[in-house]
């Protein structure tokens, strides 16, 4: 078994406008004030990070990790969770997404993708060049608007998303590969990879691509009602990325999983911080380490009710706590009798 590294902090949702949140060094040092040894570092604000220029001079990227190194953290993954959302964009949400991309490519879904595209491409030879092996993002969706069958779906129409899908994603998956950087999708509501079924779909139409992975992230899971332990069982071959998400679900007589277009702290499923939720965390460790999960677990801060500085600060005590240093010799050792063939097959009998 192998011990699982961390605790380490996604810095986007604490990015910001006033002192230390501005400045990729400042926030770096304010991480490693709480306890963190790593960063996740979101590769849309230019705040953090120039990923052109990682992407395009391995000097550059060797200036920039160890820069952050020398906060007292290390980089964990790159994310390119915005542009990964916007490879595959239906038209129902062209308004919505626009704000991800830069201002030259509104109003235009074709350069919008292209530019997607590009920006997932630069992050697999950013990756290469910081010396990382995995890759945060998400999907996009052609599909979501289709969630629920009614009305019914056409014959076919599924397979044909996830066609275009994998379509779009393969170059991009090649690059990573070329790179030597697995990609890990983010199981996400709002996305067409969003369960175990559909991240299988897309599998399929990659052709069991080996750089198509996943990031665990059980707070979706809570909120879809499904079974993450189980999902770990399932698929620990293929996570290689961990959000330490925490939430809840609270159905109520008048609200469920859907939410009735509820503002997230009046829905029966939200997000909280960690230790404030439902999420089984202790079942969740020690089930990645006994199957040799060896990657970070990065503290994803969203909750509408408690303070991200909180959050943070409670966060890393609260992954350390949870982290098993796992056990180099069976409990029983003090009874072994050693190894002896002769003895063996005496105790069968033969």
């Amino acid at each position: 078994m192998k011990n699982i590294k961390g605790p380490a902090i996604f810095l986007a949702q604490f990015m910001g406008d006033e002192p230390p949140f501005d400045d990729i060094k400042t926030i770096c040092k304010w991480a490693a004030s709480l306890g963190y040894v790593g960063v996740q570092i979101p590769t849309w604000d230019s705040r953090a990070i120039d990923l052109k220029r990682v992407a395009e001079s391995k000097a550059f990227a060797d200036e920039y990790r160890e820069m952050i190194e020398s906060c007292g953290v290390q980089i964990t993954e790159l994310s390119t969770h915005l542009q990964g959302q916007l490879v595959a964009v239906h038209p129902a949400y062209d308004v919505m997404f626009d704000n991800f991309a830069p201002k030259n490519v509104r109003n235009n879904s074709k350069a919008r993708t292209a530019w997607a595209v590009d920006q997932l491409k630069l992050a697999a030879k950013a990756s290469k060049n910081l010396g990382l092996n995995a890759h945060a993002t998400f999907s996009g969706a052609l599909l979501w608007h289709t969630v629920y069958p009614w009305p019914q779906r056409p014959a076919g129409l599924v397979d044909e998303g996830f066609r275009e899908l994998a379509k779009r994603w393969l170059p991009i998956l090649n690059a990573f590969d070329k790179a030597g950087v697995d990609v890990c999708y983010e199981i996400h509501p709002g996305e067409d990879l969003h369960d175990g079924i559909t991240f299988e779909r897309f599998l399929k139409q990659t052709g069991n691509h080996p750089r198509a992975n996943l990031l665990f992230d059980p707070s979706h899971f809570v909120l879809q009602q499904l079974d993450y332990l189980q999902y770990i069982d399932f698929y620990h071959p293929y996570i290689k990325m961990f959000h330490v998400k925490d939430a809840e679900f609270n159905p109520t007589g008048k609200s469920g999983v859907y939410g009735g277009f509820q503002d997230w702290i009046n829905r029966p499923g939200r997000f909280r911080s960690l230790g404030d939720g439902q999420v089984d965390f202790k079942s969740i460790f020690s089930k990645l380490a006994q199957y040799n999960y060896d990657g970070w677990a990065v503290l994803e801060w969203e909750c509408c009710i408690k303070h991200p500085e909180q959050g943070a600060r409670e966060g890393a005590p609260f992954i350390r706590e949870h982290i098993i240093r796992v056990t180099e010799k069976a409990f029983d050792d003090f009874a072994s009798a050693g190894s002896d063939r002769k003895l063996n097959r005496k105790i069968l009998g033969l």
